[in-house]
């Protein structure tokens, strides 16, 4: 079963103040339900003590699976503004937005990765990081991240259950790395199986870039021993400094396109973290950015589909990275980590949508999802005017120390009109043939094809709205929503 004991980090306090307990009537049981209730913020309750409320909260590198009728969440321990035990976070939801957190996967940490990583003179981490959930047959596989507190001498493990609720066992170390020699640092775990069976891990955070390699399916750790795999990605440098970091890796096939998609992470994940794709024919690549080139090429890539950005009205959301990419039926999903403008050390789930345009890249919605009816929307109800961002980026080379600014993309208003025009402009004009709207710009020059649907309105706590999300010709994400 879960291990739901908390170790409470209470500091000194007065002889005539008595610390909270259980027996305080309800104070720390799980809520109703209410979807206003979701808030940016979660001060109130990000003591330990708390995180039966936690819900979607204190959510950082998340990965999802459906078994039955329930979705499960696996993710990294942290938490804002108080340590928390380690073991992976454990949380589920019937509906991807009513998230029950149900306690940690395992007690404390893996001796298989501590006694590694301590082997190699380093010390770990007090957290477990970047879980990848996975079922093989009847059974449920569990790869998890150890760091150490400097360097990379890191391990990925693996755990597996017959239960998503457990209990977990170890069952070994897919792979290692150290300080020294090529290589990555070995966290942040992402599977995908072939349909002839074979099964390939990506990994990797900074250092050298993402590497792949090939996992026993009978074992689910690496095929050779000891094998570190072949690098697949890199970043770009600017006067020698590496234009940011590169890590958390997703990778799954598509079998309506035919195409491996890599999602990978760009930047610092409090502030510039943003979502760039990539893909492939093959499993093992190589993987291509939107004009074709191969992403092993110590430059920069795209497309570039979700960044840090601020609808109108609203402090932003920074952080937007290292996503869960799964599957519901025909319906594709991206979770990641949101971090509020008003304080970057909060941490919420924020659950997306997936399209995919019709030449078979992904696209996600501006709206987390909120399991709105989506009705089809006609073409009278598209007219009007909408909060659009265009998703820019600009290089700023460095970490945390040099990312400061989260550089979000501004919402700005565009308006439609009834009469098919552009901002009241006869150059530039709209057409719809559901679901898709053409947005035709300097007389047809320049076009944007976005895809329509209804989701609520977070910011403005409407029920629905309409929105919009497509890739204009350079690959550069286009949003729109509804005012």
């Amino acid at each position: 079963m879960l291990s739901t004991s908390i170790v409470l980090m209470l500091g000194s306090c007065k002889k005539d103040v008595e610390p909270l307990t259980e027996v305080d009537p309800g104070i720390f049981a799980e809520k109703p339900f209410n979807i206003n209730n979701i808030l940016d913020t979660y001060g109130n309750i990000a003591s330990p003590s708390f995180y039966r409320q936690w819900g979607p909260y204190n959510a950082h590198d998340p990965s999802i699976i459906k078994e039955g009728e329930w979705f499960y969440s696996f993710s990294t321990d942290v938490a804002y503004g108080a340590p928390v035990k380690p073991g992976i976070m454990v949380r589920k939801s019937r509906d991807l937005v009513d998230w029950k957190y149900i306690g940690w996967a395992i007690n404390g940490l893996p001796s298989q990765a501590v006694s590694y990583i301590k082997a190699n003179g380093a010390e770990p981490v007090d957290g477990i990081w970047a879980p990848y959930i996975m079922k093989v047959g009847s059974e449920f596989r569990l790869y998890y991240s150890l760091a150490p507190r400097e360097g990379r001498t890191s391990a990925i493990g693996l755990l597996t259950s017959s239960s998503l609720e457990g209990p977990w066992v170890e069952r070994g170390l897919a792979v290692t790395s150290t300080n020294s020699g090529p290589g990555t640092n070995a966290i942040d775990p992402s599977v995908v199986v072939t349909s002839s069976g074979q099964h390939w891990m990506v990994y990797g955070s900074a250092w050298d870039g993402l590497y792949e390699v090939q996992l026993n399916p009978q074992t689910g750790l690496a095929l050779a021993s000891n094998d570190k795999g072949v690098r697949i990605v890199r970043r770009g440098r600017t006067n020698n400094i590496f234009n940011g970091n590169l890590e958390a890796p997703e990778i799954i096939f598509n079998p309506q396109t035919n195409m491996y998609y890599l999602f990978v992470a760009y930047d610092w994940l409090a502030t510039k973290y943003n979502v760039r794709v990539f893909r492939s024919n093959s499993p093992t690549g190589p993987f291509l950015d939107w004009n074709g080139v191969n992403v092993d090429n110590a430059a920069d890539n795209g497309p570039m589909i979700l960044a840090p950005y601020k609808f109108m009205d609203h402090g932003g959301w920074a952080g937007v990275s290292h996503c869960s990419v799964f599957k519901d039926g025909d319906n594709y999903f991206m979770a990641h980590q949101g971090r509020p403008g008003v304080d970057l050390a909060f941490m919420v789930l924020h659950v997306r949508k997936i399209f995919w345009t019709q030449d078979g890249w992904p696209i996600v919605s501006p709206q987390r999802y909120a399991n709105v009816p989506n009705t089809p929307v006609t073409a009278e109800e598209i007219a009007g005017d909408y909060e659009q961002i265009v998703q820019g980026y600009s290089v700023v080379p460095g970490y945390a120390n040099e990312q400061l600014d989260p550089q979000y993309n501004n919402a700005f208003q565009t308006t439609l009109g009834a009469d098919g025009r552009i901002n009241g402009d006869p150059n530039n004009t709209w057409t719809y043939t559901a679901p898709w709207l053409e947005l035709r710009w300097a007389g047809g020059l320049f076009i944007d094809k976005l895809h329509v649907s209804r989701e609520r309105d977070w910011e403005k706590r409407k029920t629905s709205t309409i929105v919009m999300t497509g890739l204009n010709g350079g690959g550069t994400s286009i949003w729109m929503k509804k005012k």
